[in-house]
């Protein structure tokens, strides 16, 4: 039997030595397994995943058979890994929680306005884009759940914990969100902390 994962807090943002040993460019997700080497970066876990898994998974493999469903899978991953992360969560995270960190360590505390309103105009864009998807498909990449549900519920989440989803502008991608983070996999996100920041009501409320 497979044994769950065992998930370690590293503040990436110190660049400790063990962690850029690890990983040269101090970035998250890294997973290390047994005595392998680590695997670093969200998409190269994600495949690496898929190729010791996913064909046991069967139906319900996270990356599908077809090469061109994959490419879609592929593409709209890396929207939410890279461009949300680039636009949205990259400005919240660095403003609203590292900031704060740093400032307890005696760093410079004061989040930056502008960046913060430039986080919150950016994601109506990315949320108008998840209801486009969302009103001819089923999931995101297709009929079927893939990476591309999990990469954009993951940095959603990011957002929603801060308050700063507007999701009465969102309503189809409202309805998707509510069925990725009702399924049991996806639950433990849900009871994520972080220190001085209180998520909104809904945010763990699997009915919204």
């Amino acid at each position: 039997m497979m044994r769950p994962a065992e998930l370690v807090e590293e503040r990436f943002w110190e660049r400790r030595e063990d962690f850029v040993i690890m990983n040269p460019a101090a970035t998250l997700p890294v997973l290390v397994e047994n005595d392998g080497p680590p695997i670093c970066g969200a998409w190269p876990v994600s495949e690496y995943l898929d190729e010791t898994r996913g064909f046991a998974l069967a139906e319900h493999r996270l990356l599908p058979p077809n090469a061109d469903q994959r490419a879609e899978v592929r593409r709209l991953t890396e929207w939410f890994l890279v461009q949300f992360d680039a636009e949205v969560t990259g400005f919240l995270v660095e403003e609203k929680v590292i900031k704060r960190e740093r400032a307890r360590a005696g760093g410079d505390g004061a989040p930056d306005s502008g960046l913060l309103r430039a986080a919150r105009s950016n994601i109506r864009m990315h949320m108008r884009y998840v209801d486009h998807l969302i009103e001819t498909r089923r999931w995101l990449a297709g009929d079927r759940l893939t990476y591309a549900d999990l990469a954009a519920a993951a940095a959603i989440s990011v957002a929603d914990f801060m308050g700063e989803v507007p999701w009465p502008e969102a309503e189809e991608s409202k309805d998707w969100y509510a069925r990725v983070k009702s399924r049991p996999a996806f639950r433990a996100l849900l009871a994520d902390k972080v220190r001085s920041i209180t998520p909104p009501a809904h945010y763990s409320d699997l009915d919204f």
